[in-house]
């Protein structure tokens, strides 16, 4: 470890200005070495193997250099020379294609056994368990549709997930198809897909700012409360009206969310065909039954897409509700306190939190790969 840390102690001593350049230009290199060598890495010839032996001997060489362990040196040469061993003997034979796929998988397998796998095993025995690790069966999940507030959440997360899919959609389609072909269309495009390159702390700062609230007879920083005192009306803290709050931290998922729905479903209707939209233009029909029967059933796996996706993410929405609605009734959702029990210890709690928000979310993958499996039928 000494080398690397003696690396960033002399990287912090250059000039601001250039400490990003350099640490940029080292990144490109270890990823350029590392691309080089998975593109050299399957091909069959003597220059490879010798190339293939010297990646063997080099790298054991740069991590004993590096993290200064004989050990982990001679573990990891041993298992990277003896696979490419492996990889470059069988491929000299004509044989082993099994065992090169299974080779270069393998990685990609690991990460996924250790990422997904094993969390979703483990949270999934969590569930039945309490937070001291004793088997309580369904215990965690009574618990959860026994308490008020919980069902609460419930019903909260359901709303986010009707009410945001359909919403983002169809603003982000009535923005597709009135900005499409217009003067200044880039500029629109840009302007409605802004949101998205905002996280959703920022986000959700920026419309605490629309939302703020100060007592009548003083100046107002929020934006809305502002306009109801020009109005003449009377401040109002809008995050305490239940169950008005809830649909106020909707809208921040929608103003985010419908730019990315504007940019896929933009692209998907300049890919319906023009002969069908003239097609149906010389039948006789209106721009709405253009619409409605020759776009949209253009544009169905988009849709699709789109709906699935902002589901998705409305079900495992976090970040707003933390950041704006903590502090206020009624608002929390399911991610949301998955995460406040976790951090209380309540492992049992959360993971049952978690299996349930699975269980929400597996329908929408199934229905998601049943029209995928319907496309490639019919192509």
């Amino acid at each position: 470890m000494q080398p690397l840390k003696d690396f960033f102690n002399w990287l912090g001593d250059l000039p601001p200005l250039a400490q990003i350049p350099v640490f940029l230009l080292a990144l490109l290199i270890v990823v350029g070495l590392l691309l080089f060598f998975l593109e050299v890495a399957p091909r069959s010839g003597r220059g490879y193997t010798i190339m293939r032996l010297a990646v063997a001997v080099l790298v054991p060489a740069v991590i004993l250099f590096t993290f200064g362990s004989v050990w982990w040196a001679i573990g990891i040469g041993a298992v990277l020379g003896g696979a490419l061993f492996l990889l470059d003997y069988r491929s000299s034979q004509g044989k082993g294609y099994l065992l090169q796929l299974i080779g270069f998988l393998a990685p990609a397998i690991f990460l996924l056994l250790v990422g997904l796998v094993y969390p979703t095993i483990v949270t999934m025995i969590q569930a039945f368990q309490s937070s001291r690790g004793r088997f309580v069966g369904f215990e965690n999940f009574a618990w959860i549709f026994g308490q008020p507030d919980n069902l609460v959440t419930i019903r909260n997360t359901i709303i986010w997930v009707l009410v945001v899919p359909v919403v983002s959609t169809i603003a982000g389609l009535a923005y597709a198809v009135f900005i499409d072909k217009s003067r200044g269309e880039k500029f629109f495009k840009i302007l409605v897909f802004m949101p998205m390159a905002i996280s959703f702390v920022g986000a959700s700062i920026i419309w605490r700012f629309v939302y703020g609230y100060r007592e009548a007879g003083q100046s107002q920083y929020g934006l809305l409360n502002q306009i109801v005192v020009w109005l003449g009306g009377t401040p109002v803290n809008w995050l305490q009206q239940v169950p008005l709050n809830t649909f106020l931290l909707i809208v921040v998922l929608i103003w985010v969310q419908t730019g990315f729905a504007m940019v896929i479903l933009s692209a998907a209707i300049k890919g319906v065909p023009a002969e069908q939209v003239e097609a149906a233009q010389l039948d006789g029909t209106n721009a709405w039954q253009r619409f409605t029967n020759v776009t949209i059933p253009g544009i169905r796996s988009s849709l699709v897409v789109v709906l699935t996706t902002i589901s998705i993410a409305s079900l495992k929405v976090f970040d707003i509700v933390r950041t704006m609605g903590a502090a206020y009734p009624d608002t929390g959702v399911i991610a949301n306190d998955m995460v406040t029990l976790a951090q209380n210890f309540e492992s049992g709690r959360s993971a049952a939190f978690a299996v349930l928000l699975f269980i929400l979310v597996l329908p929408i993958v199934i229905y998601n790969a049943r029209i995928i499996k319907k496309q490639r039928e019919i192509r």
